[in-house]
Formats: C-alpha cells, structure tokens, sequence
C-alpha cells in the first residue's frame, strides 16, 4: 500500500467571503478537488460559499493553499475560515444545491466585459455561438444588472424565463466546461434574442442583411440615430463622425453641450480619438471597461458637437458581445450616450424606451432579456498613474466598500445628496454604495433612487435602523430620509461627509485637516459653504477656514450664468462692474436673493466669465472644465491670494486675484496665461491653509475632496505644494470626489457615531 493511501486523512470545513459567486469559484473547487483526489462538497449560501474537503493531510493542506493563490480572475477573496472535522471516509466531491438559511452577506459581483474565449467563439463562423450576442461564461457576462436575490443563482436571476437547451445543460454540468455552471448561460437556440424596431416600434425590415446587429450598422452609416440596448440600459447612438447625426441627436436630446461617450472598436481606434498611455490602456481593457477621459487629439476624427470645447474625450471599449458584433460591422466609432431626455433617468425596459426615446431614436435594437437594475456606464480619469472614479456604476457596482474598524454595529442606509447621487446600505464592515443614480431634481429620477434602495436593501438583506441624510432641508433625499419615522436619524454636514468618505476610504479614522471645495453645500450655520478648510475625523469636524464669502445674485440663477459671479467678485474686489450688469451689483448689494457663499465652484465660474470663456453653462461644472482646458502649460506664474487669519479662522481672500484677472483681461493677456496663474494661486493658497492648519493642530494628514478637486490641474498643483510642505496628501480614488462619494462619507459618520455611543439606534 502506498504512502499516500496510508497517510491520516483530514477533514476540513472552509468559509470563503468575499465576491465568490457568479465568477466560477464553485467549478474552480470541484476542478481541484478532483486533481487532489479529495471528496466532499461546495455550495453557496447567504454569506459566500461554504465547503468541506476531506483526503489525505497532505493534499487537503495542497487544497488550502491553492484556494487563495489560484483563484478565479474575477474572485475577490475577503476572508477564508478553516476548522477541522472528523473524517467520514469515502464518497465523491460534489457542487450542491445552494443553500439560504440566514441574513444574506455576501458580496455580487460588477457586470464584467466579454472575455477572449467568448469573443473567439463569436467570430468563429463554425461556432454555434457564431454572432450571438448574449455569449457569456463563468469568466465574463452580466451579473449585477441580471440578479434579482442571491445567493446568485439562475431562478434568481432575469435569466430565469430562459430554459438552456440540451446542449447548454451538458455546458453547465461539466466541470471541465468553462461555463459550468454560468448562471448567464445560452445559445442562439435557447436564450434571449434580438429584434430591429422602427421608430414606432414595429418590426423593421432587415433588408439584405444577415441579422438585427447587420442591419443596425447599416442604419447608423446612413447618419440615422438608434436606440440600442446593452447591458444595464439603452444608449443613443449614432456615428461619431457624422456632423449632422450627432448634432441632430444633441437637439433631440436637448443637450446642448456636454460631451458624448464614444465607443471604439479596439484599443488602435481609441488611440485615434485620444492620447493614451500605459494607465489608459489598463482602464479600457479591464474588465470594468469604463469611460475613460483623456486628452483629445487633435486629428481626432470626430464631428465637433461631440464635445465642445472640451480639452478630453470619454472614450470606451465594447464590453458585451453585442457591441463588439455593432463596432464591428460599423467600422467607425459611435457616440455612446446614454438613453435618455436631457437629465432623466436612463430608460432600461423596453416599453419604457420605446415611449421615452421615440421622438430621439430612429430606431431600437431590443433584446428581450430583462434588466433587473438600471446602470449607467462608469467614468475614470488617469491621474498620475492611478485611476480616479468621476462616476462609478457598472463594471464596479456593487462591489462593497470596506468600512472603517469594526464598522457599523446596526444596519444603515445613507441617503446621499442631490446631484450625482448615490446612496449606501452599509452593516458589519462592508458597506455597498449604489449605482449612479443622478440629479435628484424629477420625479422619475426620486423614483430610480427609492425603487434601488428597496432593491439594495433586498439584495444584502440590510434592514436599517439608522438613516443618514445631507442637512440640506430641500434635497430630495433628505426628504426622503425624514419620512423614514421607524428608524433614528442622524443629519451630516456636506462638506464632512466629502472629509469622511476619503478618510474611510483609506481606512483612517482621522483627524486631517481638509481642503473641501464644491459648488454648493448646506453649513451648519445655513449658509452656503463651498470653499472649507476642516479639521476633522470621521465623528466630527471643526470649520478652520474658508473662502472669503461674496454674495450669490440671484441665488440659482447665478449657478446657471456664471456672468453674475464675475459680477459679484467684482464688487467685492473694490471694482465697478460694467454697466450692464448694474441691476445685478445692485440687486448684490441689497442681499435680495442673493445668499452669502464660499463655493469655490462659483470662484472658478466668476473668473472664467471675467476671461470671456463662459457666461452661461449648460452642464455642471462647464465654466470650471473650459477654463481648464485654456491654461497653458508652459506658464509657471502665479496670483497673489492671502490666507488671513480673522479670529480663530483663516480666511483665503481672492480679491487681489480678482483685480489682476480683470487687469490682465483688460490688456489683452493671453487667456492661457490667466486661467493659468489663477490655478497655480489657488493651489498655493490652498496648500497654504492647510499647511498652517496641519501645523496649528499638530496633524500631517491633508485630505483634498469636492468636486472642485475633479479639476486635474488644481489637484496636481495643490497636491505637489503640500508633499514640498512635508505632508501627506490623501484623495478620493475607489469613489468620486464630487457628490457621488458622500453618501459612502455618511455612512462612515454615522457608524463612528454609533460605535462611539453618540447615537442610539431604534
């Protein structure tokens, strides 16, 4: 008898947590088991996947081992628990059926773009999945935008309504078969399938092409505009060159200058659309496949409505078999946009595409596989080396978020704020920040924002007994917190929330000193803050210093036309606006409508207006983004912005810089050289605060957030000041640094606050 047979046999009962399910791991444990010789069993369950394996001593050690090294690529293993059992002798090892027998806590993983393997089969014309354009397996597929429960099984999925045919079963069965068991899993015969619509929603003629994707393609190079749906939604496209189709989808659209998407073919297309280095190309190729902002080139072949006078282009890759299919017979990179009117939500069911969409679309690409939760693409920029989330949605959505120490000792929902919203349901250390959800300023969008709530709260069985909610008494969402009378309330500043989500993101508890800077946020003193320097830890915070406060004419009004804020500025600059801004220096004056701010997201609008770039915007942050895009690169000077110190404040005071704006405009300065040494000023001034401040209080850690700080120039300058200062600088990375990053900060605040017995939950 050999030494193997004779060797002790081991049982072991083994816990994996973390993003385990629906990425293959429980064919990974049947595969090597087997190669081990072991018996046992793997299912999932309501907190991961739960297995035992039983063998010699020596294999099962081999089987631990290689659980964690040789994992699935799209498993994210948090944690394994291992303790003995007593052996039970022979049998077999066996995957069996899931199990659900407490509160669910286990992690669901991101939609995940299409694989080489999948891809192989869709362009080989002797595959049966030939030009099918659902292919997915274990390693690629939908996955958040399908699942309706966990643990994540196919009833619990929208692929229930589709039976696989007798050769897909023989797939999902075999354990040598990559798409054993691939909740997702089809084929031409038994899963979902296309359908051409004309603009009323009638089958269309395919005429002589060869399928629903062939005819599309043909549409689109003939300058039409078609409603296509992917993975979490419907976009809008059209062909990136075509003038006149991407200026007619803007005026369909009502969208008269924020940028398009664009989706190219492959990595060489996009390198034709903007500059793209090693970072770049990790982005577009991952398995997220996001947005990615980057330069633009200057050849770059697109018609010029796709973005005006933006100095980047969003530009992305395929990531389902059904764009690669589209791309493909295009030939040409698309305008991607999402489907929608101006600032709804994105329209995701059928019925409601074809009702929203057919005054926009010329036609609609269906499928009929439902999507369980609308996701809007996802936005990274490169920022040095790292990648920076602006949006994070599909392709990153739902994996969790650690929290901070021990985390939350209840379940917590965190409301977010009103634009760019998020929300986030958090319990035990993980909390799960939503989907891009939007501006929450309609009604349809508040209605997305409640109906993924209710789902999040579904999907990782979090009851909450703690709401949290921006102090802002006329957002939406803290409207919608209030009306939750069966749980305690706990109300977080803005510009803390922005301070605790970057500190909980690196797992700090504080305190730092921040640079908080945004276009708008509800003080405690119920003022509009916007410009903040805080001292602070994820409990508390203390306002050390801000932007000089000038006043806001015509409240809203003056967001919109950035014009007013020049003319504010400069009043308060000691100099006489023109005549025609009169009735609002006036109207300034008076404080009649016109609340008193530190924002400096309007600073950025005053100063862009005062160089003749942008007196009106049509999207968020329009004025900030031009200016930007004008500095020039070579200038290396620098306006003087004090940090003066009144009371136990400190105040950065940009009326000098106002005056040598206006002087400099008026002398016909280049305005690259202007919008330049009013970035380096700012960031000089900034660092400065903060350096006095991070000496006053002892403290070396410096946090940069808002979505000011989305401004790659400022944060570059800012951020080398303070390193020369000896400090180290923390930013948002895992989440965006404007709005859609607070609701993660509110529910940091608020578990501190718990933990610490400063709040009693109900």
């Amino acid at each position: 008898m050999s030494s193997e047979v004779a060797a002790p046999r081991r049982r072991a009962r083994v816990r994996v947590e973390g993003t385990v399910q629906g990425v293959g791991f429980r064919p990974f444990v049947y595969r090597l088991a087997a190669d081990l010789s072991l018996v046992g069993y793997v299912l999932n369950d309501e907190c991961g996947v739960l297995l035992e394996v039983e063998g010699s001593d020596r294999n099962v050690a081999r089987f631990l081992d290689r659980l964690a090294s040789n994992a699935p690529p799209l498993a994210v293993l948090e944690r394994i628990l291992c303790e003995e059992r007593e052996p039970l002798g022979a049998g077999r090892f066996e995957i069996r059926e899931s199990a659900r027998a407490g509160a669910a806590d286990v992690p669901v993983s991101p939609d995940t773009a299409t694989c080489a393997d999948c891809l192989h089969e869709l362009s080989d014309p002797v595959d049966r999945r030939f030009r099918y354009p659902f292919t997915n397996c274990t390693n690629c597929g939908p996955r958040y935008t399908i699942v309706r429960s966990v643990p994540y099984d196919r009833p619990l999925t929208t692929m229930a309504g589709f039976a696989m045919c007798a050769r897909c079963q023989a797939e999902y069965d075999d354990p040598g078969n990559r798409r054993f068991h691939a909740q997702p899993n089809a084929c031409p015969a038994c899963g979902p399938s296309l359908s051409l619509l004309d603009g009323s929603g009638q089958p269309a003629c395919l005429g002589g092409a060869r399928d629903a994707v062939e005819a599309t393609a043909e549409l689109l190079g003939r300058g039409r505009i078609v409603a296509v749906k992917g993975i979490g939604g419907y976009h809008l496209a059209c062909l990136a060159g075509d003038h006149t189709a991407v200026a007619e989808l803007r005026d369909r659209k009502h969208r008269e200058d924020k940028p398009f998407a664009l989706m190219a073919g492959a990595l060489d297309a996009a390198a034709r659309l903007v500059e793209i280095g090693p970072a770049e190309r990790r982005l577009l190729t991952s398995p997220a496949r996001p947005i990615v902002l980057a330069p633009r080139r200057s050849d770059a072949a697109v018609a010029p409505a796709v973005a005006p006078r933006a100095p980047e282009l969003g530009v992305m890759l395929p990531y389902s078999p059904l764009h690669h299919l589209l791309l493909g017979d295009v030939g040409h990179p698309l305008v991607m946009t999402s489907g929608n009117v101006s600032d709804e939500p994105i329209a995701y069911r059928n019925e409601d595409a074809l009702g929203r969409l057919a005054g926009i679309a010329d036609a609609f690409l269906v499928h009929d596989r439902p999507i369980e939760t609308r996701t809007d693409d996802s936005v990274v920029r490169v920022r040095g080396s790292r990648a920076a989330l602006h949006r994070r949605s599909r392709g990153y959505v739902p994996a969790s978020i650690p929290l901070p120490g021990a985390g939350t000792p209840v379940p917590l929902l965190a409301c977010g704020g009103e634009l760019k919203n998020t929300f986030c349901v958090a319990k035990g250390a993980r909390a799960w920040v939503s989907h891009h959800i939007g501006d929450l300023e309609n009604y349809e969008t508040l209605q997305s924002f409640a109906a993924g709530i209710e789902h999040f709260q579904h999907l990782f069985d979090v009851t909450p007994r703690v709401v949290a909610y921006d102090l802002h008494p006329e957002y939406l969402a803290t409207k919608y917190a209030l009306e939750r009378a069966e749980v305690a309330l706990v109300g977080v500043q803005h510009h803390h929330a922005h301070l605790a989500a970057c500190l909980a993101e690196y797992g700090e508890p504080g305190p730092a000193v921040a640079a908080i800077f945004d276009g708008t946020g509800y003080g405690t003193d119920g003022t509009i803050w916007g410009g903040e320097i805080l001292y602070g830890s994820l409990r508390h915070f203390t306002r050390i210093g801000h932007l000089l406060p000038v006043r806001l004419p015509g409240g809203p009004q003056a967001v919109r036309e950035p014009w007013r804020m020049a003319c504010a500025w400069l009043q308060a600059s000691g100099i006489e606006p023109p005549a025609d801004w009169q009735p609002i220096a006036r109207l300034a004056r008076s404080g009649l409508a016109s609340p008193w701010t530190t924002s400096v997201g309007r600073l950025f609008d005053a100063v862009a207006a005062l160089c003749g770039v942008r007196s009106e915007i049509h999207y968020e942050g329009q004025a900030a983004i031009e200016l930007e895009a004008t500095c020039d690169p070579r200038e290396r000077g620098a306006y003087r912005m004090p940090v003066r110190s009144r009371g136990e404040r400190l105040t950065i005071d940009p009326r000098e810089t106002i005056r040598a704006v206006a002087a400099d405009v008026e002398r016909g300065a280049p305005i690259g050289r202007v919008a330049s040494r009013f970035h380096r000023g700012l960031a000089r001034a900034t660092a400065a605060a903060c350096a006095r401040a991070a000496a006053e209080n002892r403290c070396d850690v410096v946090v940069l957030s808002g979505g000011v700080f989305a401004n790659r120039r400022l944060l570059e300058l800012t951020t080398s000041e303070l390193r020369a200062a000896s400090l180290r600088v923390l930013v948002p990375e895992r989440l965006p640094p404007g709005d859609g990053g607070i609701s993660y900060g509110q529910a940091a605040v608020a578990a501190s606050r718990i933990t610490a017995g400063e709040l009693s939950p109900c």
